[in-house]
């Protein structure tokens, strides 16, 4: 077979659905490298000599001795980078554990369609004896969970820029970054002969849809991931590659590729396949299509030919392979089973819900645990030992969650306070009416944000013919970064017909910003959501002068909508709003008067001069409250002085009289609201 002079980059492929792969563009990108780095040329091209020529010595030592052909023998310290503004990049930790998964499987060859491969590759398929774990130590001998986050514009571009935001010593530790692009293309990785030349490059870059098969992930890309680390290990594509000192264009698919080779003696030559078909017949004998280092979807394998190769890369020198397994650096990386609990987290599915939904939990904890032992305020189990929980929550509050574990030797725990808030269904009152006046944190009033949204605000300087209102700090945002605002479930499930109206202010900072705000409703929790306005870049500035500092709307700077389009099928006990803005270069924006009501039943004056009757007042314990007005599911909801909510108590049916127990609360002065009714309590 011919021996190749390896490239200094190989990148994978993009799918298109289940059936079609797309082109890598992989020799392209070596050209470019080749003609704009030609001091990299001689380097590179000594590299590969040295690792080719350690590379045959070493196969031929092993097939001699029958070595390693029994049991793991290499661990890889990994650390995943996720880079993201805030979008779906910014995957979970669960995302990240699922896509190692899929990693250790493939190498491990205990991915289930392994029952699948046909003959005669069944039997020259093998566990290639390499497993992969997260690093519990960092660089600097701090505790870890192997995954770090970082908030940068260069996940847009998923290329070599991205590591230089962060990157752990390659020689200890493979280094993963989770991004929104990778360059265009699925993922792409630096072979030894190249890493060792431009080790600040070393490293696989991975577009985040193709990282496990949960989240944005996906069963058939979840394998791109084994593919790249493959090249990482010293691979070609089984169409062979490319010769670096005449750079010969290979694509996958091309008739001439039967005069290339991977280097590898039990893969057969093939002109490279991005098919379906198993009986793929290109150079004279039937293709390896289900080989991992192949363009289709079906790969589940490697042979016994690549995992040599793969050996001897982690045997070498170059580019430093042969220090990441070693005892020193599987103990400094702390993955070598010791005793010390380097990190406990864990993760929910959700965090805000309506009562009677349920809940998965998972711990996002080290290998070598052994036991879990959860508590679940609320919940239901309020306790678990599993490593991932389902629990049900029945009853409206905020509640705590705890996790301990035990590895066996030692044990650690975290406790998170006020973790999830299970919102009362149905919802709190069958109408909004919020003009912010009486919100001081949007963490103590109807509203909330997402965690990824904390930038909304309520400010007490500004607002539409008032002093409050909400901000979103927008100026300072990447491009492209949505923050959502919600309000709380409220109970529409007696009105007959519907608008939302609110106000808002926007200045743009120059013509070309594209930032825009989406309304959303949703008729069940928020499980769903459905676009009802859209305030696009040519229309959304409610002033027509561009505004490069810091903004601040006068009266006449704000604008209203109304939605009138919102359809009966929404009118359920669950409603809910979100607003979300997209970023684009603009200035902050400002949100005020957000109504949504009946205008059959009430319109918005009516509802705000609605009035209720609170006696005694000052009281001492028990409050009575008269309405003058029917209302339905009310809730009684107490703030105190700095706008912190003390108090709140839902009822279930309609009423016109209603009371409180206020004996819990110390004396003071209070703000008391029913159904977007205020009115000043003193409690002697």
């Amino acid at each position: 077979m011919k021996q190749l002079v390896l490239p200094a980059l190989l990148v994978l492929f993009n799918f298109i659905g289940i059936a079609q792969m797309h082109h890598c563009g992989a020799d392209e990108m070596h050209q470019d490298l080749y003609f704009n780095r030609v001091d990299l040329h001689q380097k590179i091209i000594a590299n590969n000599s040295e690792l080719e020529q350690f590379t045959q010595q070493y196969i031929q030592q092993a097939e001699l001795n029958q070595y390693n052909k029994n049991g793991i023998l290499y661990t890889i310290p990994v650390v995943f980078h996720v880079v993201h503004n805030y979008g779906v990049e910014n995957v979970s930790d669960a995302q990240v554990l699922d896509g190692l998964r899929v990693l250790n499987e493939g190498f491990q060859m205990r991915n289930p369609d392994t029952a699948l491969l046909i003959s005669p590759f069944k039997e020259i398929a093998v566990d290639c004896q390499v497993a992969f774990k997260l690093a519990q130590l960092d660089p600097d001998g701090n505790c870890t969970n192997g995954i770090t986050r970082h908030i940068d514009s260069s996940t847009y571009s998923g290329y070599h820029n991205v590591k230089d935001i962060v990157h752990w010593d390659p020689s200890k530790y493979l280094n993963i970054y989770i991004t929104a692009d990778a360059a265009g293309l699925a993922g792409h990785a630096l072979v030894p002969s190249a890493a060792d030349t431009v080790p600040e490059w070393d490293g696989i870059v991975l577009q985040h849809s193709y990282l496990g098969d949960i989240g944005t992930g996906n069963t058939v890309r979840s394998r791109v991931i084994v593919h790249e680390v493959g090249h990482y290990l010293n691979l070609q594509h089984v169409w062979g590659g490319n010769n670096v000192p005449n750079y010969p264009y290979l694509p996958v698919g091309d008739a001439g590729n039967c005069a290339y080779d991977d280097g590898v003696m039990d893969t057969p030559n093939t002109i490279g396949n991005s098919g379906q078909s198993l009986n793929t017949a290109t150079c004279g004998s039937l293709d390896n299509m289900q080989n991992f280092m192949e363009y289709t979807y079906l790969n589940s394998m490697f042979t016994e030919g690549q995992k040599l190769r793969m050996h001897a890369a982690l045997n070498s020198s170059i580019a430093n392979r042969n220090n990441l397994w070693t005892s020193a650096n599987l103990s400094a990386t702390g993955v070598n089973g010791n005793t010390t609990i380097c990190s406990v987290d864990f993760e929910a599915s959700q965090r805000k819900f309506c009562a009677g939904e349920s809940i998965d939990f998972t711990a996002i904890v080290p290998d070598n645990i052994n036991t879990y032992s959860w508590f679940f305020e609320g919940g239901n189990p309020g306790v678990a030992s599993d490593s991932a929980v389902t629990v049900h929550y029945n009853t409206p509050g905020i509640y705590e969650v705890k996790l301990v574990v035990n590895n066996g030797t030692n044990s650690d725990s975290i406790v998170e306070t006020n973790f999830v808030e299970v919102f009362a269904s149905p919802g709190q009152r069958n109408a909004l009416i919020e003009d912010f006046e009486w919100v001081n944190n949007i963490e103590d009033s109807h509203w909330f944000v997402d965690e990824v949204s904390d930038t909304w605000e309520v400010t007490t300087t500004v607002g539409k013919n008032s002093n409050r209102s909400v901000r979103l700090t927008n100026s300072n945002h990447f491009s492209g970064r949505k923050s959502n605002l919600y309000a709380k479930p409220i109970d529409l499930s007696h009105v007959n017909s519907l608008v939302l109206s609110f106000d808002y202010a926007f200045a743009k900072t120059a013509a070309d910003n594209s930032d825009r705000m989406r309304v959303y409703v949703s008729q069940n929790c928020g499980q769903s959501w459905t676009i009802r306005k859209t305030l696009s870049p040519s229309n959304i500035a409610t002033v027509s002068d561009m505004v490069t500092s810091g903004f601040v709307p006068e009266d006449e700077e704000w604008e209203n909508v109304i939605i009138n389009n919102i359809s009966s099928s929404y009118f359920t006990s669950d409603f809910m709003v979100k607003f979300e803005f997209t970023a684009g270069g603009g200035n902050d924006v400002y949100i005020d008067n957000v109504n949504v009501y009946d205008p059959a039943q009430v319109g918005v004056e009516e509802q705000v001069d609605l009035s209720m009757m609170v006696y005694p007042n000052p009281t001492k314990g028990l409050v009575q409250i008269d309405l003058n007005r029917i209302q339905h599911n009310p809730v009684i909801t107490i703030y105190d002085v700095s706008g912190k909510q003390v108090l709140n108590q839902a009822f279930q049916g309609e009423f016109v009289h209603l009371e409180v127990n206020t004996g819990n609360l110390t004396k003071g002065i209070y703000l008391i609201q029913v159904g977007g009714i205020n009115q000043l309590l003193v409690i002697e």
